[in-house]
């Protein structure tokens, strides 16, 4: 084993970010999926042993929530087998597993944010393959990092607010779903939080005694979809977009009249606090993350 950060999924929104926030932690091994598969498990604990990297970084996933629901057999290799055979090759390693989860593990009941010790409970193939990689990695016996968080957006690759601006401009009216709760996530939050808690896991000095293990990572505040498309839009608007959108032409509606092949939780929030106090960290309000990819992408 050596000083080297292996990554995966670097062509994925959180990979993209997490090239450029790992960099000044030592040399990194970004690999995308031609050069890592993780549907192919004998390929990837082989690439595993190959460069025996001191820290792996896994934000590599199978994230069609609604194709998942057809595919559930590729979904579960990607998420809930490949995360537990990066666990198998770490500890073999001494090595540590960043892994990424999502919101989606929980049935979205309730009004509170959820913390870690709440009872998961996924409504789709994509929560239950997510949370059974979660499962999966923490039953390896590597030393792990599990982040969980919600409605991740970038500059780079696709989302929710590069989908509104297209769909602004064709169409005169949109019907966003308004009852489905969260905080939007900017991939950049996500990859600098992993830098900095990788920063002082390298500097502890004792990686035993480091608090690793489960945390809920996400943007603070919270919106609603058609809230959030709303913000999009202005902000299109004052960038001097030209739109189709009727001024008041985006209409809020409710989650059962926008049926999805996999059901949604209508509470996506989650309480960062363990991870804020634990490692001493603020979280930015989700709109300054926004302002910041949508004055890139406008």
């Amino acid at each position: 084993m050596n000083g080297l950060i292996l990554l995966t999924g670097v062509t994925g929104q959180v990979g993209f970010e997490l090239q450029r926030a790992l960099a000044p932690l030592g040399p990194v091994a970004a690999l995308d999926r031609q050069s890592c598969d993780l549907g192919n498990g004998e390929a990837l604990l082989q690439k595993v042993r190959e460069l025996r990297p001191a820290i792996i970084v896994n934000p590599a996933a199978y994230t069609a929530v609604d194709r998942a629901e057809s595919e559930p057999d590729l979904a579960m290799a990607i998420n809930a087998v490949a995360p537990g055979l990066l666990g198998q090759a770490a500890a073999e390693l001494g090595a540590l597993v960043v892994h990424y989860s999502t919101d989606y593990v929980f049935d979205g009941g309730g009004t509170r944010p959820y913390v870690e010790t709440d009872q998961p409970k996924p409504l789709s193939v994509y929560g239950r393959s997510k949370l059974a990689g979660e499962l999966a990695l923490q039953a390896s016996g590597a030393r792990h990092l599990i982040l969980r968080t919600s409605w991740v957006f970038g500059a780079f690759g696709g989302n929710f607010a590069k989908t509104m601006l297209r769909l602004a401009a064709e169409r005169e009216q949109l019907k966003v779903v308004a009852d489905q709760f969260g905080a939007p996530t900017s991939a950049a939050l996500i990859a600098d939080v992993t830098a900095q808690i990788l920063g002082q896991y390298l500097r502890c000095g004792s990686p035993e005694g480091f608090p690793l293990g489960l945390y809920h990572l996400a943007a603070a505040g919270e919106t609603n979809w058609h809230e959030y498309a709303a913000t999009v839009i202005a902000a299109a608007r004052r960038a001097g977009r030209p739109l189709k959108l009727a001024a008041d032409g985006l209409l809020p509606i409710p989650g059962r009249d926008y049926p999805t092949p996999a059901p949604r939780p209508a509470n996506s929030r989650l309480d960062t606090r363990r991870l804020r106090e634990t490692f001493g960290l603020e979280l930015p309000d989700w709109r300054q993350g926004l302002d910041h990819v949508l004055q890139l992408i406008l």
